[in-house]
């Protein structure tokens, strides 16, 4: 029996993504808390987090690889494929998601990003033409009433956010699929913490470039740094190595089971610290879209188990 499908490590493996999602989540909690209680604009902020956040996982991956740190660089074709991932993935949906949650709330920018798979599918058919099946309709159609609930209340003359934050959030969850398809043809070949550190770094230096972290920086409290420490080490680099830790224990398309975690947490948390009300519209709303989501990739993952 494969080691990754035994009871006792496939639930480790569900803990270990479990956490993963529940720190992705906290951390779009304290994203709220930073960009609309302590008012950091948002590229010092991003110059600050991708940059930390890109040192600290090549260091990682320094110790772990050793020499190897580097060998990404020695293929034009990798290269070219990082520098994308760090400017449409990680800079575009960095920027994006922040700037949904600041003009709105984490909970509505958390599932609006949630539809990445979906325009997953959407980009499928518009540059390969291959088009959706009935899983992906049906998941689709399911989605589009989940957020049609959550952002109006079932009402279509009102909106619990602002269009700004829609809008923004809808661009996060295009930037989210580019952050999940851009890595693809270079994690098949180099650590994925590597590419992360990798395009964490580039990033951050790009961001640098626009807005200097070290010229006129906003004032903090100790809470506001606290705040930006606690993004920086739990929501990119702990996470991030739950997750690959989770992988050691069982395979992807368990992992991804958990996935809807994120959602939850952000909503839990927005209720108990910023005193979010939502109303039975808005959960149903919420609960369909994470429902959609998990069909889709459920259906996916079972059929590349039937090609592979």
């Amino acid at each position: 029996m494969n080691n990754r499908t035994q009871p006792q490590n496939i639930a480790k493996g569900m803990f270990w993504a479990t956490m993963a999602s529940a720190l992705w989540g906290v951390s779009g909690t304290i994203l709220e808390f930073i960009s609309q209680g302590q008012k950091i604009p948002a590229t010092w902020f991003l110059s600050v987090r991708t940059l930390g956040a890109g040192l600290i996982l090549l260091l990682i991956g320094a110790i772990k690889f050793k020499q190897d740190i580097f060998s990404i660089f020695k293929s034009k074709r990798l290269t070219a494929w990082l520098i994308a991932y760090a400017l449409f993935g990680i800079m575009g949906n960095q920027y994006t998601f922040f700037m949904s949650i600041q003009t709105g709330n984490a909970a509505a920018a958390t599932i609006l990003q949630y539809l990445s798979p979906l325009f997953i599918v959407i980009g499928t058919l518009a540059f390969l033409r291959k088009w959706p099946n009935r899983i992906d309709i049906i998941s689709f159609g399911i989605a589009l009433i989940g957020v049609f609930l959550s952002i109006t209340k079932g009402n279509i003359h009102t909106l619990t956010i602002p269009f700004n934050s829609l809008i923004w959030g809808i661009l996060s969850g295009v930037t989210a699929a580019f952050y999940v398809v851009l890595p693809r043809p270079i994690v098949n070949e180099k650590s994925p913490i590597l590419v992360l550190g990798w395009g964490m770094f580039i990033s951050g230096l790009l961001f640098n470039i626009h807005r200097p972290f070290w010229q006129a920086p906003p004032r903090l409290n100790a809470s506001g740094v606290i705040a930006i420490l606690a993004v920086i080490l739990i929501g990119t680099v702990f996470a991030y190595l739950c997750l690959l830790h989770s992988l050691n224990f069982a395979p992807s398309t368990v992992i991804s089971i958990v996935d809807a975690v994120q959602p939850v947490i952000t909503f839990i948390l927005s209720i108990i610290f910023f005193h979010a009300r939502f109303s039975w519209v808005e959960m149903s709303g919420a609960i369909l879209v994470i429902l959609a989501i998990y069909i889709l990739q459920r259906y996916q993952e079972t059929e590349n188990d039937a090609l592979a």
